[in-house]
């Protein structure tokens, strides 16, 4: 509902035709398949001498951001496919999302579709990978040379987007020096001198929970600025630096509630088998089935 203030009902006034309600002749911006959105105004481009994304980056919620990856990642695969234009519905579905919420995530980045035609896949790619600092690589460390850490380390997807694997540590003597995924693995000990010398900015720590924080304290001292955390333990760090927890068992356990829930609503559908719309037929006691007595419930038909 959108409240006009300042302007008082004509309906009633003698004289005066009544006021044609603008929705009559306005598409419903929600609903259109390219409704534009007003993009991030420019001038605030000149603030603090900040570049035009930097502005933008900083206005972007953190909710959008993740949004945004998501984008991209569909958008990605549209490209491979040779599609050159994404309408906001066909975008939306692709990632799950809301259109209008899509609409509004893409205006943080001072672009907005044309009615009729719709995004130009290769510029909000572009637009993504800026806004997200993809257009520089960030180089990547990896301490714990367990299955996790050999898996993240043999992984051939991350050169290609822009996380180059640079370094690998660990503490097993056994390991010191083996190549893994073309990188010999180095000393712990080592964390912050390698780090420096090779522009590590992210660090992912696949360790065990006891040694994570030891872990994390050497990426910090090596001038690393993000870190991914496996390890399923809170990590003190400086204000400065940004951590993202990856916690697999606790995810496991949100589908896990997600299962149950499912499951006791399925039994409580069987135990109301007679409720209008539970899918089987039941006498409720009036001669009617599923409740289609005097309760205005309708009658369901089964057929074979």
């Amino acid at each position: 509902m959108v409240t006009q203030r300042g302007r008082r009902d004509d309906a009633g006034s003698p004289g005066r035709p009544p006021r044609r309600s603008r929705r009559q002749d306005t598409p419903d911006a929600d609903n259109a398949p390219t409704a534009e959105m007003p993009a991030v105004p420019a001038e605030a481009a000149g603030r603090n001498g900040d570049a035009p994304e930097a502005v933008r980056a900083k206005q972007i919620p953190e909710a959008a951001v993740a949004r945004l990856a998501v984008y991209l990642r569909v958008l990605s695969g549209m490209s491979e496919q040779g599609a050159t234009t994404v309408s906001s519905e066909e975008l939306s579905q692709a990632a799950g999302v809301n259109s209008a919420k899509l609409r509004k995530d893409l205006s943080y980045l001072g672009s907005y579709g044309t009615r009729g035609v719709g995004y130009e896949v290769s510029v909000l790619v572009s637009q993504i990978e800026r806004i997200l600092g993809l257009t520089r690589q960030h180089k990547v460390a990896v301490v714990g040379i367990g299955n996790l850490g050999h898996a993240l380390a043999n992984y051939g997807g991350f050169p290609g987007r822009g996380f180059p694997v640079e370094a690998l540590f660990d503490l097993d003597a056994d390991l010191i020096g083996v190549p893994v995924g073309g990188l010999p693995v180095s000393h712990m000990d080592d964390i912050p001198r390698i780090c420096a010398e090779r522009g590590i900015s992210i660090g992912v720590i696949a360790t065990p929970p006891t040694a994570a924080q030891s872990v994390c304290d050497r990426l910090v001292a090596g001038g690393v600025q993000c870190i991914l955390n496996f390890a399923p333990v809170v990590l003190q760090v400086p204000a400065h630096i940004e951590v993202r927890k990856v916690d697999l068992a606790v995810e496991l356990q949100i589908l896990s509630f997600h299962v149950a829930r499912r499951a006791d609503d399925a039994a409580g559908n069987q135990g109301n088998s007679g409720l209008p719309g539970a899918g089987l037929p039941s006498d409720n006691g009036k001669g009617g089935r599923n409740g289609s007595g005097p309760d205005g419930g309708r009658e369901m038909v089964v057929r074979s």
